[in-house]
Parts: C-alpha cells; structure tokens; sequence
C-alpha cells in the first residue's frame, strides 16, 4: 500500500484549526462545544464573538477568556504544527473523511488524531471488546473470530488494551486484514508500551491509530471509559468476549445500546467471572456468537454484498466455520497431544508427559509439541502450560 503523504498545517482542511481550538479550550466538551457553534450559527462565527457574547452562552469564564483572547487557537496552531512533525492527520466534524458512523452518536469527538490509513475508519467494521484478563478460551476466541471476520473484508476496532484488545489486533493482523486501535492517550503515546510491535503491525497491514486526546496525553484512567463510545460509535456493532460485571466492556456495550449498535457475545463458562459480562448481555437479548457465521448473518445485506474476502485466504475460510473440526493430517503423536489438550484450559507440560509417556517418550512429546506450536494449532503460556488454539 503506498505511504500516505505527511500532513502539513496549510493541508489540514479549512475549519480544523477552529475545531481544534474548541477541544484545546479549558471547560469544553464535545457537547458543550457543539452546543455553542450551533448557538452562533457556525464555527467561525465562534471566534468573531466578542468576551461579552461567549459569556452570555453560559460558558465557564476560562472557557470565554480562552476563546475571546486567541489563546485557543494559539494552542491549536502548535498543536498543528507538532501533528505535521509526527505525520498525524487531524479530522475535524466537518471533514468530509470524518466517518458518518461515528458522527451519528449523541457526542462525537471534535477532532480525531490519526496515524495510519484514515480510509479504514469509514469502512465497515465490528469492534471486539473484553476483559483485560482473559483466560485461554477467551483469548483464543477473540483472536479466532477477528481473524475470521478480517479475512472477509470487515474492520475490526478495539482498544489496544492487553487481553482481549490485543488478541483481537492480533488476529486481525494474522489474517492480513485492517485494524483500528482507539486510544485512551494520544496517538503518539502507545499504551501499553508492550504493544508497540503490534502497533507497527496495524499500520503495516493498513490499519490506523486514532485518539480524540491531544498528542502526549499519558494515560489517565479517566480517559479509557470516554474513549469506550468511540470504539462502539464507529462500529457496525459490538462482539464482547469474556467481561467481569464491573470493567470497562460494560460501558462500551451500553454506548453500543445507546447509539443502537448491534451487540454480539461470545458464551462463556459460568463458573468463571468473565463470563459474567456475555452471558449477561446474551440473557438481556445480545446476539450468541460461537462462529464468525453468527457475526455476517447479522450484517446488513448491502454491507455483506460490498465485502470482497481477502485474496488468497480461501483455505482459511473453508476450515474457520466449525471449532471443533480435527485435522486428518496430522502425525500420529501430534494427534495424541491434540487430543489431550483443550482450548479452554491450560495443561502443564509435566502432566502432558504423565498422560502420555506408556505411548510416547518425553523426546517425541517435546517434539511434538514444538511442530504444534509452529503450524500454529498449539499456543505456550508461561510456566510450560498448553493450550490447543481455536
């Protein structure tokens, strides 16, 4: 895919400046800030007003002082001015890239801070959501379903946050497919630092980074649960896998119910406190989600008409409709440790040498084990523990 051209202040459309200096402005939010340009008729108008009409708005007095002395749109000139340097896109409300999913919510973002292809936040997409901490069925799912739903053309979003997120991000990115990561930070801030790679990996395969906080905005725990209407808003819908009853997922499916998203949910084992979070919303009459099937059905029909499947993943798709298919294929001492593993729970590699040393030695397990791991259909966790991947 050709590199996207750097942006440069005199590129950043007309009213930009103007839209970034609201969202610099002290004691404004998207609402209140919207508010006011719809009360003066205009976002120009804003900063033709003198001190005396923005008072009368009912703003707060740092807010007028702000506007009515330039001081916001001196922020926002170096605010462009460091966005140029670091090869940032800036989208304001009025921009025509601005994608109308997202404008369609009660409170959409002023400005969008992008790193990457900006065409992928207009396409189709799902977002997929979850805890934090997943266990294996959870991250093997999530990773399954975005990369089975990547495959076929559509975007998946999510938040980049360890578990769930990056197991999403990262699907996506094995099936060669666009992802949006949404940021709690400024774009130029990656969080977790952990996922730095990953990020490099969502631009390379044509994906993008995108915040609605200013650049070099560190991670303050006030920002994740703002940012969560994003990932919900610019989605078709919202696929949730593995959530506690309190966390973070809870906000973004009820903004994906409040903005009249579809939401989908991955069943999980009762016994287990992330299931709480799906089982919930599947109770409340979210969508059951076992197979990337359950996703598509529910698409609209001009959404699945306009998605061309990704060339070349054709193999990928014929075997990704069942979990449970096995591989006639595979060596017999493969077959052996394929049978004794499970996706939802993990099995230390002592135990898999007790069950297996009358048929197999250690050496051949050992050897066994690293073939799975290569072709893919086995994943390590710490502390020598197996799971077989989805």
């Amino acid at each position: 895919m050709p590199e996207l051209a750097v942006p440069t202040v005199a590129a950043v459309p007309s009213h930009a400046r103007e839209w970034l200096a609201l969202l610099l402005t002290p004691g404004l939010g998207p609402t209140r800030a919207r508010r006011i340009v719809e009360f003066f008729g205009g976002i120009e108008a804003v900063f033709r007003a003198s001190l005396t009409e923005l008072e009368a708005t009912g703003m707060m007095a740092a807010s007028a002082q702000s506007l009515g002395t330039g001081k916001s749109l001196e922020l926002a000139e170096e605010e462009l001015a460091r966005a140029a340097a670091a090869g940032v896109h800036l989208i304001s409300l009025d921009d025509p890239a601005y994608p109308s999913q997202l404008r369609q919510i009660y409170d959409p973002p002023l400005v969008i801070y992008v790193r990457g292809n900006v065409a992928a936040l207009s396409q189709p997409g799902i977002a997929v959501v979850g805890t934090r901490h997943p266990t294996p069925y959870g991250t093997g799912m999530a990773e399954r379903l975005a990369c089975d739903l990547a495959v076929r053309g559509l975007v998946i979003f999510s938040g980049l946050a360890r578990g769930v997120d990056t197991a999403a991000h990262r699907g996506t990115v094995q099936a060669k497919g666009k992802t949006v990561a949404v940021f709690g930070t400024g774009v130029d801030v990656v969080y977790p630092k952990e996922n730095s790679r990953l990020a490099d990996q969502i631009l390379g395969c044509g994906g993008a980074l995108i915040s609605e906080f200013p650049l070099q905005t560190f991670a303050a725990p006030q920002n994740f649960p703002i940012r969560n209407r994003i990932i919900s808003g610019i989605s078709l819908g919202v696929l949730v896998v593995e959530a506690a009853e309190y966390s973070g997922t809870r906000i973004t499916a009820r903004c994906a119910l409040e903005q009249n998203r579809d939401v989908y949910a991955v069943p999980g084992n009762v016994t287990n406190k992330n299931s709480w979070g799906p089982n919930t919303l599947i109770r409340q009459g979210a969508k059951l989600v076992a197979t990337w099937e359950d996703v598509w059905d529910e698409l609209p029909a001009d959404v699945r008409l306009a998605l061309t499947p990704s060339p070349g993943n054709e193999s990928q798709q014929a075997k990704s409709a069942s979990l449970f298919a096995d591989d006639p294929d595979l060596p017999p001492h493969e077959k052996k440790i394929m049978a004794l593993l499970k996706a939802d729970e993990a099995t230390h590699i002592d135990a898999i040498v007790e069950r297996l040393e009358r048929d197999l030695s250690s050496s051949e397990i050992f050897a066994a084990l690293f073939e799975l791991e290569l072709a893919g259909k086995v994943r390590q966790l710490p502390g020598k523990n197996f799971v077989k991947s989805f």
